[in-house]
Parts: C-alpha cells; sequence; structure tokens
C-alpha cells in the first residue's frame, strides 16, 4: 500500500477522532483532574451500562434484520464521543484544561470530538463472530497501549500478598508528558501525538468489537490531532429503522 491509499483508507474508516492540543495547559491542574473528572465518571458509569444494554439489543437486531437500530447507534455513539471527551481531558491525554460537556452530541467547539459513520447494513455472520474470534489480534495489541490489567501475588517469605497494577503504553507516555508540563509548562508534541494515535487505534477496535461496523480495523498507528475529517459527506447514510 502506498502512502496516498495509505491517508485515504485512514480518512474512509467509519470511526474518527480529533483532539486538538491546548497551547496553555495549566502546569498543575493535571495533578487534581482525577478529583474534578468525578461527576463524568459516575455519569458515564451509568451510560455505559445502557451501553452494554444496546450492544446486546442491537446484537439481536443485526441479527434478525442486518441493521444496526439508529436511535441505539446513536446512543452508543454519544456515550463514546463523551467518554472520549473525558479522556482527553484527563489521564487518557491530558490534551485541554476546558472542563468537558455534559451531552451525547458533539460540540464544535471543544477540542476533542468523536464521530461513527452509520451504516447501511451489517452482516448476519459477522456479528456472531467479529467481538470475540476477529478482533482477537486487535485486542493483545490494545492490551497493551492500555494496560489496566492487574495481578495478584502472593509472597512464600513473607506470607502476604498483594495487586499488581499493569500500566499501558497510553498511561506512561501522559505520564511523562504530564511530568515535563510540570517542569517547563510545555506538553512534548510527540508524545501527544502518539497519544492520540494509540487512542485512536483502540477506539476504532472498540467500534468494530461494540458492532458499529463490519469494516476491519487497520494495523496502524495514526497519529496526530485529526490525521482524516471527520466529516464524510459521501459516506455518511442514516441507517435505516
Amino acid at each position: 500500500m502506498t502512502l496516498d491509499e495509505g491517508a485515504v483508507a485512514a480518512r474512509r474508516y467509519p470511526l474518527r477522532i480529533s483532539g486538538h492540543l491546548d497551547p496553555q495547559l495549566n502546569r498543575g491542574l493535571w495533578l487534581g483532574k482525577w478529583l474534578l473528572a468525578i461527576p463524568h465518571y459516575v455519569l458515564l458509569f451509568f451510560l455505559w451500562i445502557g451501553f452494554v444494554l444496546c450492544t446486546v439489543a442491537a446484537f439481536f437486531g443485526i441479527l434478525v434484520t442486518g441493521r444496526y437500530p439508529a436511535s441505539l447507534f446513536t446512543f452508543n455513539v454519544g456515550v463514546m464521543r463523551w467518554s472520549w471527551r473525558v479522556a482527553f481531558y484527563s489521564y487518557g491525554a491530558l490534551g485541554t484544561d476546558r472542563y468537558p460537556p455534559f451531552t451525547l452530541a458533539s460540540v464544535p467547539d471543544y477540542p476533542a470530538d468523536l464521530v461513527v459513520d452509520p451504516p447501511q447494513s451489517l452482516s448476519r455472520g459477522l456479528v456472531l463472530v467479529k467481538w470475540w474470534l476477529l478482533a482477537i489480534p486487535h485486542y493483545l495489541i490494545i492490551a497493551f497501549f492500555a494496560g489496566g490489567g492487574q495481578a495478584s501475588v502472593w509472597d512464600m517469605d513473607t506470607h502476604s500478598g498483594g495487586v499488581i497494577e499493569s500500566w499501558g503504553l497510553i498511561g506512561v507516555l501522559v505520564l511523562i508528558s504530564a511530568i515535563a508540563l510540570l517542569i517547563d509548562g510545555r506538553y512534548p508534541r510527540g508524545l501527544f501525538d502518539m497519544a492520540i494515535g494509540l487512542n485512536r487505534w483502540t477506539l476504532r477496535v472498540a467500534a468494530y468489537s461494540f458492532l458499529m461496523t463490519d469494516e476491519y480495523p487497520p494495523f496502524r498507528l495514526d497519529m496526530g490531532a485529526e490525521p482524516e475529517p471527520l466529516a464524510s459527506p459521501d459516506r455518511v447514510v442514516a441507517p435505516e429503522r
């Protein structure tokens, strides 16, 4: 695949995110963002319960009709969009100090956004296997990106146990960037672009595994704030009801 072909493929993937780095980030605000974001975390906890229920309903809808119900699709994309804005504000990127809005809808002037092109139709057969079998290679990769795993350990000498937390690559990059921001007030652009690229890869896989598209996610790291346009008028077709 040539570079031009790769760029076209990136533009055409149904899920697209943007994340524009705030040039005037506060040096120390990131230390307290875990506290400031608590209202969002609480709401997102319940929204993701709804997301899972809607995905289960969509599974059967696709299996029977070959279509993702439009209202469920709109809600689920909204939950992913909300989650991405909170992640961009907090420890998924630390890319802005602007507090995320409490809405499922796109907010044009907010520095982070997520869109997913509604599919015209989806394969009844793929819905049975893509989320648990076909996506396994990507799951192995994004487990390294996102981390978040835990392991219980028991020390035979001290007869004590504990839990080891694993940090994903995204978390490590954001932590290094946060320390740099604290020291000299600048967010390293290269680390930011890589963190956004890793998030983009992860969210593409999420869209595929949550049944929103049949297009297999590319094994490609598209770095930067917005390497593909969020709007693709030639591809945006509302799902039939």
